[in-house]
């Protein structure tokens, strides 16, 4: 190669290195809020059959002493 053309290539070299992109990250200088309007509705529905049904009622005694233990 002739000198001529080395110096053309390393003149492209250097001028395509130069036109790399750079990225840059930097972190805000105050902390990013969101709001948000939100409105949560939950229904439940539970259902048993009578069996069960008949576990979860109330014992109603007319003494405290004729009640039977709870389990």
């Amino acid at each position: 190669m002739t000198s001529g053309i080395k110096l053309m290539v390393i003149l492209a070299a250097l001028t395509v290195s130069a036109c790399v992109p750079r990225i840059e990250l930097a972190m805000p200088k105050e902390p990013i809020t969101i709001n948000m309007n939100v409105r949560i509705e939950h229904d439940i529905n539970i259902t048993a059959d009578k069996r069960s049904a008949a576990l979860l009622q109330p014992v109603v005694c007319p003494d405290a002493n004729a009640c039977p233990p709870a389990k």
